[in-house]
Formats: structure tokens, C-alpha cells, sequence
């Protein structure tokens, strides 16, 4: 049995080696360059949650912070009250997205970490430009193919590629599936999940190796199941609360 999947992440896998390197260079030089000026790296939504294989994993950085919020108001009305004309004009997604980056403990200096494979939708677009207002630097996850064939959703009518400080391409073609299967007559299986998941280990492998090479290795993880990894992972998240890398 032959696997076609394996096969389009094979294509991914080459696409990162052959054209993403120097965007990936760029970001970890961002990373490190907050890191060692007490800036903080956060990663919001990559897609469908994959930003969590990042966050307290074995192996990984204790600098990598997972970003997200909720709002809820609770105000209800009779509904002929529903639709009464507001003192000012109001978006409630922008505003609430605003809202988080203005409360939160987000700083000038620090880096944020999206991705949209499309870079149509309102939220991280909104995401990226609040966040860039503020000083923050943001590294885009994006698909060049699919962002080129879509209209955005955010009133600026720009995308996700627009307000990146460094774009990196994850390679999935318009549509995201990637694989033809019999019996259908459009492609299946996504691939941006799996690309997105290796970018970011890839950039944090770069920011190790700068790290070190610069002689300022940052605190890592290891597996809490083996043999002395309870301790080491303590004394690494002691270290990282110390010194902020």
C-alpha cells in the first residue's frame, strides 16, 4: 500500500527545505532578539488548535506562551430591543480582539506567532494589526497559493500575508486537501496542520541554536515520564521565571 498522504507531506516537507528557510530565519531572529531583551513570545491560533503541540511539550522552549481570550457580556433584552440604534458605531468581533491585546500582558518587544492557511478571516487579521500597533512583532503562518485566490473578511480587505513582519509560506494549495482519493471529484486530506506544526519546530530549533551559540541557552523541557523529569522540568520553569528565557 502506497500512502498519497504521505506523499503531499512529503511535498510540504521539501517545500519548507527549499523556499522557507530565510522566512524562518527571520522569525527566529525576532524570537531571539525578544527573548534576550525581556520581550515574551506568545502563539495564537495556527489552525484548528495545533499551536498546543508547542506549548510545556518535552523537548520544547519554556518561553512559548499559548494567546487567547473570551468575552462574554450578559445583558439580555425583550428581542423588539434587539436591533435599537447604539450611541456609536460598533464591530463586537474587532473590539473584543482589541480589547484582549489592550488588557493582556503583551508588550512592545514581544513576538506573536499566527496562522490562517486562507489569511481571510477577520480574527487574525484584526489580530496581527492590534498587535503590531502595539509594537509586537508577528510571524504569519499563511498559504501563499490559497491567500492569492480568496477576498478577506476583514473590513481593511487586507489578509493574514498583509500584516505579518515575517511571512512564512506553509505550502498548502488553495482549498488546504491535498490528496485525490477514487470516488470524489475534488481533493481531500489537509495539509496546512502538519505544515504548521513543523514550521514552528523548526523555528524553535533556530532559537536554540542562536540561543546557545550566543551563550544564552534557554530553558527547556523534558519528559515528565522519564526518570528525573519532574525535577528538571521544575527547575527549568524556575529558571525561565527567573531570568524570562
Amino acid at each position: 500500500m502506497t500512502s498519497r498522504y504521505l506523499g503531499a507531506v512529503r511535498g510540504i516537507l521539501e517545500h519548507l527545505e527549499h523556499t522557507q528557510l530565510p522566512a524562518i530565519e527571520q522569525a527566529a531572529d525576532l524570537i531571539v532578539e525578544a527573548l534576550t531583551h525581556d520581550g515574551a513570545v506568545f502563539c495564537a491560533e495556527i489552525g484548528h488548535s495545533n499551536q498546543h503541540d508547542f506549548l510545556n511539550r518535552a523537548g520544547g522552549l519554556a518561553a512559548v506562551h499559548g494567546f487567547s481570550f473570551s468575552c462574554a457580556v450578559n445583558d439580555e433584552v425583550a428581542d423588539s430591543q434587539l436591533n435599537r440604534t447604539r450611541p456609536e458605531p460598533v464591530n463586537a468581533e474587532l473590539d473584543r480582539i482589541r480589547c484582549a491585546v489592550r488588557t493582556s500582558n503583551l508588550r512592545a518587544g514581544d513576538v506573536m506567532l499566527i496562522g490562517s492557511v486562507s489569511g481571510k478571516s477577520t480574527y487574525p487579521v484584526e489580530l496581527a494589526m492590534a498587535c503590531r500597533e502595539m509594537g509586537v512583532k508577528v510571524i504569519g503562518l499563511t498559504s501563499r497559493e490559497y491567500t492569492a485566490q480568496i477576498e478577506s473578511l476583514h473590513p481593511s480587505g487586507k489578509k493574514l500575508i498583509d500584516v505579518s513582519d515575517v511571512v512564512i509560506d506553509n505550502g498548502a494549495p488553495f482549498g488546504d486537501a491535498a490528496v485525490d482519493l477514487p470516488g470524489y471529484d475534488f481533493k481531500l486530506l489537509p495539509v496546512s496542520g502538519a505544515s504548521s506544526i513543523v514550521i514552528g519546530w523548526m523555528i524553535w530549533e533556530r532559537v536554540i541554536e542562536k540561543m546557545v551559540e550566543a551563550d544564552t541557552p534557554p530553558s527547556v523541557f523534558m519528559s515528565l515520564n522519564r526518570p528525573g523529569g519532574k525535577e528538571f522540568y521544575d527547575e527549568s520553569k524556575a529558571t525561565y521565571n527567573r531570568r524570562g528565557y
